[in-house]
């Protein structure tokens, strides 16, 4: 599934999006840091997505970017914290401003599974689950991904608990299609929507994005 656009077409589609007024990085700079990602990728690596990284621009930040149905991305309103969310022990983010994503995939196959139940699956198959930031930055490039009944969890990134109690938060980020209804409110009916699920819930929409790796 993933995309297969150019990184230079990618980075033109961020640029028109904004990036470089989130971010407050100009044009020139943002190129730049996309050629040292595909500089560090090398010529082995078949492309990939390029994502942002949130030190340069945070998922919270990031989300309103999204389109869908003429109306931008939001996030949920009990999740303030969603830049809290960060990446989990094994999964590898590089230390660049913008860096790319191997081989994406929704994930479809694992619907109906927890993300416990499918944290370990990704694992045996030699796959790493997508962090938010990546999953955003997939739709910003191919926005189609995003459909009724397909929709995606980023069980990459969770919300580490208090520095003296172990283990994470039972919320994990997901990427959906807000219904319109309850707080989203009808004017966002039909809009990307980034929320969470529980740790151990299932759910019949939404598969777990997963990448072969990062560079």
């Amino acid at each position: 599934m993933t995309t297969s656009h150019p990184i230079t077409a990618q980075l033109d589609v961020l640029l028109s999006l904004g990036l470089a007024e989130l971010s407050g990085r100009d044009a020139t700079w943002l190129r730049a840091a996309a050629r040292d990602a595909v500089a560090a990728a090398g010529p082995a690596t078949p492309g990939g997505v390029l994502a942002v990284h949130p030190d340069l621009v945070p998922a919270s930040r990031l989300t309103p970017l999204l389109q869908r149905a003429g109306r931008p991305g939001f996030v949920v309103v009990d999740m303030t914290d969603l830049d809290e969310f960060v990446a989990v022990p094994g999964v590898d983010v590089p230390d660049r401003a913008l860096y790319l994503v191997t081989d994406v995939d929704r994930g479809d196959d694992l619907r109906n599974r927890s993300p416990e139940e499918a944290e370990p699956v990704l694992a045996e198959r030699g796959r790493t689950p997508l962090t938010v930031n990546e999953g955003i930055s997939w739709l910003l490039q191919e926005p189609d991904r995003l459909a009724p009944d397909h929709c995606f969890m980023c069980i990459g990134s969770r919300k580490p608990k208090t520095p003296t109690t172990k283990g994470y938060d039972a919320r994990t980020p997901a990427i959906w299609i807000s219904n319109g209804t309850g707080r989203d409110g009808r004017e966002r009916k039909d809009a990307p929507k980034v929320g969470w699920c529980w740790w151990r819930n299932r759910h019949t929409w939404l598969g777990f994005a997963s990448a072969t790796g990062r560079v």
